[in-house]
Order: structure tokens, then C-alpha cells, then sequence
């Protein structure tokens, strides 16, 4: 049974760690002002999102998400950060997409695939729109383009999962002219949020997102190190680290 377990995760993230091939020549960055307005209507500055406002408005989320779908990201045209940014937004909006198709529901967890398909069983691999034509899943946006792509573990702080212990989603459509400010934004608010990471000098009980992409933020260091560069509390190279249990209730 250990034996098959093994084998299970080992082919679980061979799965999900592939080649994308979701992009197209030719297209120009969209705007992400429509986004930007919409999130400022329905998210509150605590992140709680108001999901009964969006179902009313829904149109324009659409609306956005049909300027998203038309207009992948030119690999070899786009800068780094236009593409970054158009790739954060996408995920947050066809999440909240994603809820909205299957609203009132208590969790994202909830949500099930209609058929699925051996060891491709959970929400995030539905592939339930369409980026320039092609079929795609919020795992492979999320795992082969922006951690496989980027290089960037502020991204884990950047996008949302509909869920209470997830990064709060902000109220700002991603913009690549104000990219890195907003990232490093991200990166404070969550690390510092005491309902979702406690931390003291000698000791750190942090979000399970430290656990499940752990490799992420350990390329140049310890994960102490890494939180020392946004933690507001100096943490001892020698604290102890436990994770917090995940909480996926909405994050309504």
C-alpha cells in the first residue's frame, strides 16, 4: 500500500509539473481595468468576497474573461511582466468564475469534475475555459506556466483560491507596470496576517502553503530566511516551525 501511495504522488506531480502550450502569436497585453473595477465592487479589504453581488454583475466578469480567453500571452512579444501579471489575473478570475458556475457552495473542494478522468479527479484540473482556443485547468495554469515559467514564489500570495486560508484576494487587477510593488504587497500582508500565519521569535506556525511548495522558497535559503524578508518579527534561524491546518471554507 506504501508502495502505491509512492507511486500515486510521484505520478500526481509528473502530472501537474508538464509542458504548456497555452499562448498564441501575434496578440497585445489586454487591460485589466475591467477586472480592477469589478474586484473593487465585490471584494472587501479584509478579502471577503461578495459572491451574491457578483452572480447580479456576472456579465462583466464574463465579459473580462472573454478579453482573457481571445488574448493569450505571445511568448516571444510580451514582456516578463505582462505576461506574470495577465497569468495572476487569470487564475483569480476564472476561479471566481468557477464559483459563481457552481454558487451557493460551501467550499471550492466541493466542486467535482462531471467525468473524471483516472488520477485527474480534483477541481483544479477541470478544464472548464478556454485560453486562445484551448482547454485549460487552473492546475495548469498554477503549475505549468506560472511556477514552472516564473520562477517566482510570491505567486503562492498572488493568487486565490476561494478559500479561507488562502492568500486574501485583492482588491487590484494585477498590472505590469505596478508588478513588483504589488507582489511584494501580497508577500507582507499574508505573512504578517495572524489568522493565517502565527509568528514569534522562536518559534513559527505557518500556512500549509509553506509545506506543499516548499521547494519554492528554499532555492536560496532556509524558509526561515525567506520569511525574514517580509515578516515584521525577526524570527531566530533556530525557531521551530509547525503548519496551521488549512481551512477551505469560502472565503465569503
Amino acid at each position: 500500500m506504501k508502495f502505491l501511495w509512492i507511486t500515486f504522488s510521484i505520478l500526481l506531480v509528473n502530472l501537474s509539473c508538464g509542458h504548456s502550450d497555452l499562448g498564441q502569436k501575434g496578440t497585445k497585453p489586454p487591460s485589466h481595468e475591467i477586472f480592477d473595477k469589478f474586484l473593487k465592487k465585490f471584494v472587501s479589504e479584509e478579502g471577503k468576497v461578495d459572491y451574491k453581488g457578483m452572480l447580479i454583475r456576472k456579465a462583466e466578469l464574463e465579459a473580462y474573461l472573454e478579453i482573457l480567453s481571445q488574448n493569450p500571452p505571445d511568448r516571444t512579444a510580451w514582456t516578463h511582466k505582462e505576461q506574470l501579471a495577465y497569468w495572476i489575473n487569470a487564475y483569480n478570475a476564472f476561479t471566481l468564475k468557477l464559483i459563481l458556475e457552481h454558487y451557493p457552495v460551501k467550499s471550492i473542494q466541493d466542486i467535482k469534475p462531471k467525468y473524471p478522468l483516472p488520477l485527474i479527479n480534483t477541481v483544479w484540473h477541470m478544464e472548464f475555459f478556454k485560453i486562445g482556443g484551448k482547454p485549460a485547468s487552473l492546475d495548469e495554469i498554477e503549475h505549468k506556466i506560472l511556477r514552472k515559467e516564473f520562477d517566482e514564489p510570491r505567486i503562492h500570495f498572488a493568487i486565490n483560491c476561494a478559500s479561507f486560508s488562502c492568500p486574501i484576494l485583492s482588491r487590484d487587477a494585477y498590472v505590469p507596470e505596478k508588478l513588483e510593488e504589488q507582489l511584494d504587497m501580497a508577500a507582507r500582508r499574508f505573512i504578517n496576517d495572524p489568522k493565517r500565519n502565527k509568528i514569534r521569535a522562536d518559534r513559527v506556525e505557518v500556512s500549509k502553503i509553506f509545506s506543499w511548495f516548499g521547494e519554492d522558497f528554499t532555492r536560496n535559503g532556509s524558509l526561515i530566511d525567506y520569511l525574514n524578508r517580509y515578516s515584521k518579527i525577526k524570527i531566530s534561524p533556530k525557531a521551530k516551525i509547525n503548519h496551521l491546518d488549512y481551512d477551505w471554507s469560502l472565503n465569503e
